[in-house]
Protein backbone atom coordinates (compact mmCIF):
# COMPACT_ATOMS: atom_id res chain seq x y z
CA UNK A 1 0.00 0.00 0.00
CA UNK A 2 2.68 2.79 0.77
CA UNK A 3 4.13 2.00 -2.60
CA UNK A 4 0.59 2.77 -3.99
CA UNK A 5 0.17 5.64 -2.50
CA UNK A 6 3.34 7.14 -3.27
CA UNK A 7 2.64 7.81 -6.74
CA UNK A 8 0.36 9.94 -5.57
CA UNK A 9 2.44 12.67 -3.47
CA UNK A 10 1.43 15.44 -6.21
CA UNK A 11 -2.38 14.65 -5.53
CA UNK A 12 -1.69 14.36 -1.72
CA UNK A 13 0.41 17.89 -1.55
CA UNK A 14 -2.48 19.73 -3.38
CA UNK A 15 -5.13 18.33 -1.15
CA UNK A 16 -3.36 18.76 1.56
CA UNK A 17 -2.98 22.45 1.15
CA UNK A 18 -6.27 22.64 -0.27
CA UNK A 19 -7.58 21.47 3.46
CA UNK A 20 -5.29 23.79 5.31
CA UNK A 21 -6.11 26.89 3.40
CA UNK A 22 -10.49 25.84 4.16
CA UNK A 23 -10.08 25.93 7.72
CA UNK A 24 -9.33 29.90 7.55
CA UNK A 25 -10.78 30.53 4.47
CA UNK A 26 -13.67 33.71 5.46
CA UNK A 27 -12.19 34.23 8.72
CA UNK A 28 -10.95 37.50 9.81
CA UNK A 29 -8.31 36.33 12.01
CA UNK A 30 -7.25 33.37 9.98
CA UNK A 31 -4.21 31.18 11.85
CA UNK A 32 -4.67 33.72 15.03
CA UNK A 33 -7.87 31.83 16.08
CA UNK A 34 -5.43 28.86 16.24
CA UNK A 35 -3.69 30.56 19.27
CA UNK A 36 -6.47 32.22 20.18
CA UNK A 37 -8.01 29.83 21.43
CA UNK A 38 -5.50 27.65 23.84
CA UNK A 39 -4.50 30.96 25.19
CA UNK A 40 -8.15 31.47 26.22
CA UNK A 41 -8.37 28.08 27.29
CA UNK A 42 -4.77 28.99 29.70
CA UNK A 43 -5.87 32.10 30.92
CA UNK A 44 -9.03 30.87 32.03
CA UNK A 45 -7.60 27.58 33.46
CA UNK A 46 -4.68 28.91 35.33
CA UNK A 47 -7.05 31.61 37.32
CA UNK A 48 -9.38 28.72 38.24
CA UNK A 49 -6.71 25.93 39.23
CA UNK A 50 -3.91 28.50 39.99
CA UNK A 51 -5.04 31.00 41.65
CA UNK A 52 -8.73 29.75 42.90
CA UNK A 53 -7.84 26.05 43.81
CA UNK A 54 -4.20 26.46 44.31
CA UNK A 55 -2.59 24.13 42.10
CA UNK A 56 1.09 23.94 42.75
CA UNK A 57 2.77 22.67 39.60
CA UNK A 58 5.28 25.07 38.95
CA UNK A 59 4.92 27.42 35.54
CA UNK A 60 1.21 26.06 35.42
CA UNK A 61 0.37 28.31 32.14
CA UNK A 62 3.29 26.96 30.27
CA UNK A 63 2.44 23.09 31.59
CA UNK A 64 -0.95 23.96 30.60
CA UNK A 65 -0.45 25.57 27.05
CA UNK A 66 1.70 22.56 26.11
CA UNK A 67 -1.26 19.80 26.96
CA UNK A 68 -3.90 22.24 25.17
CA UNK A 69 -1.92 21.84 21.91
CA UNK A 70 -1.46 18.38 21.81
CA UNK A 71 -5.01 18.13 22.23
CA UNK A 72 -6.11 20.79 20.08
CA UNK A 73 -4.03 18.68 17.78
CA UNK A 74 -5.73 14.93 18.51
CA UNK A 75 -8.51 16.92 18.33
CA UNK A 76 -9.23 18.40 15.32
CA UNK A 77 -6.98 16.07 13.64
CA UNK A 78 -9.63 12.90 14.08
CA UNK A 79 -12.78 15.41 14.21
CA UNK A 80 -11.56 16.87 10.85
CA UNK A 81 -10.55 13.27 9.38
CA UNK A 82 -13.69 11.84 10.81
CA UNK A 83 -15.85 13.70 7.62
CA UNK A 84 -12.91 13.57 5.39
CA UNK A 85 -14.55 10.82 2.56
CA UNK A 86 -18.16 12.15 3.57
CA UNK A 87 -16.43 16.09 2.44
CA UNK A 88 -15.50 14.79 -0.77
CA UNK A 89 -17.95 13.07 -2.60
CA UNK A 90 -16.69 13.58 -6.04
CA UNK A 91 -13.05 12.58 -5.36
CA UNK A 92 -14.70 9.48 -4.35
CA UNK A 93 -16.87 8.47 -6.92
CA UNK A 94 -15.48 10.43 -10.00
CA UNK A 95 -11.33 10.54 -9.37
CA UNK A 96 -9.39 7.44 -9.67
CA UNK A 97 -7.21 6.99 -6.43
CA UNK A 98 -6.68 5.37 -3.44
CA UNK A 99 -9.01 6.73 -1.17
CA UNK A 100 -6.72 6.39 2.06
CA UNK A 101 -5.06 9.23 0.36
CA UNK A 102 -8.05 11.91 0.87
CA UNK A 103 -7.87 11.06 4.83
CA UNK A 104 -4.22 11.52 4.18
CA UNK A 105 -3.85 14.66 2.76
CA UNK A 106 -6.28 15.45 5.37
CA UNK A 107 -4.20 14.22 8.50
CA UNK A 108 -1.10 16.24 6.64
CA UNK A 109 -2.95 19.41 6.91
CA UNK A 110 -3.62 19.13 10.34
CA UNK A 111 0.36 18.32 11.19
CA UNK A 112 1.35 21.61 9.57
CA UNK A 113 -1.22 23.62 11.50
CA UNK A 114 0.24 21.82 14.38
CA UNK A 115 3.31 22.52 13.69
CA UNK A 116 2.90 25.78 12.84
CA UNK A 117 0.59 26.58 16.55
CA UNK A 118 4.03 25.11 18.10
CA UNK A 119 6.37 27.53 16.08
CA UNK A 120 4.03 30.25 17.72
CA UNK A 121 4.09 29.20 21.23
CA UNK A 122 7.77 29.31 21.55
CA UNK A 123 8.27 32.60 22.12
CA UNK A 124 4.89 32.58 24.61
CA UNK A 125 7.31 29.91 26.30
CA UNK A 126 10.43 31.98 26.34
CA UNK A 127 8.26 34.75 28.13
CA UNK A 128 6.57 32.24 30.82
CA UNK A 129 9.96 31.64 31.65
CA UNK A 130 10.48 28.27 29.91
CA UNK A 131 14.33 27.59 28.35
CA UNK A 132 14.61 25.97 25.21
CA UNK A 133 17.43 23.32 25.24
CA UNK A 134 18.49 21.11 22.72
CA UNK A 135 15.52 18.83 23.74
CA UNK A 136 13.14 20.76 21.92
CA UNK A 137 14.56 19.25 18.80
CA UNK A 138 12.41 16.11 19.73
CA UNK A 139 9.35 17.84 18.94
CA UNK A 140 8.67 17.59 15.38
CA UNK A 141 9.15 13.21 16.18
CA UNK A 142 6.37 13.63 18.76
CA UNK A 143 4.47 15.99 16.19
CA UNK A 144 4.85 13.03 13.80
CA UNK A 145 4.10 10.01 16.21
CA UNK A 146 0.43 11.99 17.05
CA UNK A 147 -0.15 12.64 13.14
CA UNK A 148 0.40 8.97 12.61
CA UNK A 149 -2.10 7.90 15.57
CA UNK A 150 -4.77 10.51 14.09
CA UNK A 151 -3.99 8.91 10.74
CA UNK A 152 -4.70 5.78 11.27
CA UNK A 153 -7.85 6.71 13.79
CA UNK A 154 -9.56 9.14 11.01
CA UNK A 155 -8.62 5.97 8.67
CA UNK A 156 -11.64 3.94 11.08
CA UNK A 157 -13.34 6.58 11.56
CA UNK A 158 -13.93 8.49 8.16
CA UNK A 159 -14.96 4.41 6.71
CA UNK A 160 -17.36 4.20 9.54
CA UNK A 161 -18.81 7.74 9.44
CA UNK A 162 -19.81 6.69 6.02
CA UNK A 163 -21.75 3.78 6.91
CA UNK A 164 -23.12 5.02 9.69
CA UNK A 165 -23.37 8.72 10.20
CA UNK A 166 -24.05 8.68 13.73
CA UNK A 167 -20.84 8.55 14.60
CA UNK A 168 -20.04 12.58 14.45
CA UNK A 169 -21.89 12.41 17.51
CA UNK A 170 -20.31 9.43 18.93
CA UNK A 171 -16.72 10.90 18.78
CA UNK A 172 -17.62 14.47 20.07
CA UNK A 173 -18.75 12.39 23.00
CA UNK A 174 -15.23 10.42 22.90
CA UNK A 175 -13.89 13.32 22.80
CA UNK A 176 -15.75 15.19 25.70
CA UNK A 177 -14.65 11.85 27.66
CA UNK A 178 -11.13 12.07 26.38
CA UNK A 179 -10.20 15.54 27.42
CA UNK A 180 -11.28 14.80 30.92
CA UNK A 181 -9.25 11.37 30.73
CA UNK A 182 -5.71 13.31 29.59
CA UNK A 183 -3.50 14.75 32.19
CA UNK A 184 -4.26 18.27 30.19
CA UNK A 185 -4.82 20.73 33.30
CA UNK A 186 -3.92 18.49 36.11
CA UNK A 187 -1.01 16.05 36.88
CA UNK A 188 -0.46 12.41 36.80
CA UNK A 189 -0.04 12.13 40.06
CA UNK A 190 -3.41 12.72 40.71
CA UNK A 191 -4.86 9.11 39.55
CA UNK A 192 -4.61 6.51 41.82
CA UNK A 193 -1.57 3.94 42.25
CA UNK A 194 -4.38 1.08 41.08
CA UNK A 195 -5.80 3.13 38.18
CA UNK A 196 -2.12 4.55 36.67
CA UNK A 197 -1.20 1.68 34.47
CA UNK A 198 -4.58 1.47 33.10
CA UNK A 199 -4.42 5.51 32.89
CA UNK A 200 -0.84 5.45 30.96
CA UNK A 201 -2.26 3.24 28.39
CA UNK A 202 -3.92 6.79 26.83
CA UNK A 203 -1.52 8.02 23.98
CA UNK A 204 -2.44 11.07 24.05
CA UNK A 205 -1.45 10.94 27.94
CA UNK A 206 2.24 9.94 26.83
CA UNK A 207 2.25 12.62 24.08
CA UNK A 208 1.57 15.35 26.07
CA UNK A 209 3.97 14.01 29.18
CA UNK A 210 6.55 13.80 26.51
CA UNK A 211 6.15 17.00 25.00
CA UNK A 212 6.55 18.12 28.64
CA UNK A 213 9.55 16.46 29.50
CA UNK A 214 11.40 17.87 26.64
CA UNK A 215 9.98 21.95 27.43
CA UNK A 216 9.97 21.62 30.59
CA UNK A 217 12.00 18.89 32.37
CA UNK A 218 14.60 19.38 29.84
CA UNK A 219 14.99 15.71 29.06
CA UNK A 220 14.50 12.83 26.48
CA UNK A 221 10.79 11.19 26.96
CA UNK A 222 10.44 8.08 29.37
CA UNK A 223 10.90 4.85 27.70
CA UNK A 224 7.40 3.89 28.85
CA UNK A 225 5.93 6.84 27.15
CA UNK A 226 8.05 5.86 24.28
CA UNK A 227 6.58 2.31 24.10
CA UNK A 228 3.12 3.26 24.93
CA UNK A 229 3.28 6.00 21.91
CA UNK A 230 4.92 3.27 19.40
CA UNK A 231 2.62 0.61 19.90
CA UNK A 232 -0.65 2.81 19.82
CA UNK A 233 0.72 4.31 16.79
CA UNK A 234 0.95 0.78 15.00
CA UNK A 235 -2.07 -0.88 16.28
CA UNK A 236 -3.94 1.78 15.47
CA UNK A 237 -2.75 2.11 11.46
CA UNK A 238 -3.30 -1.02 11.53
CA UNK A 239 -6.60 -1.32 12.40
CA UNK A 240 -7.44 1.96 10.19
CA UNK A 241 -6.35 -0.06 7.13
CA UNK A 242 -8.23 -2.84 8.06
CA UNK A 243 -11.57 -1.08 8.46
CA UNK A 244 -11.32 1.49 5.25
CA UNK A 245 -10.49 -1.67 3.37
CA UNK A 246 -13.20 -3.72 4.48
CA UNK A 247 -15.80 -0.93 3.94
CA UNK A 248 -14.30 1.34 1.28
CA UNK A 249 -16.33 -1.00 -1.76
CA UNK A 250 -19.44 0.69 -1.08
CA UNK A 251 -18.66 4.39 -0.44
CA UNK A 252 -19.60 5.50 -3.88
CA UNK A 253 -23.19 4.02 -3.28
CA UNK A 254 -23.47 4.94 0.23
CA UNK A 255 -22.79 8.81 -0.21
Amino acid sequence: MPETISHYLDVITVLAQKDFKIRYRNSVLGFLWSLLNPLAYMIILTVVFSLLLHVGIPNFPAWLVIGLLIWRFFSIGTSQGLVAIIANPSLVSKVYMPREVIVLSNSLANLLGAMLEFVALLPLLVLLGVSLTSYVLFLPLILISEFLLIFGLSLSLSALNVRYRDFYQLWEIALQLGFFLSPIFYDVSLIPPRFRSLYSMNPVTSLIESTRSIFLLHQLPSLSDCVTIVVSVVVFVLIGFIVFRRLERRFAEEL
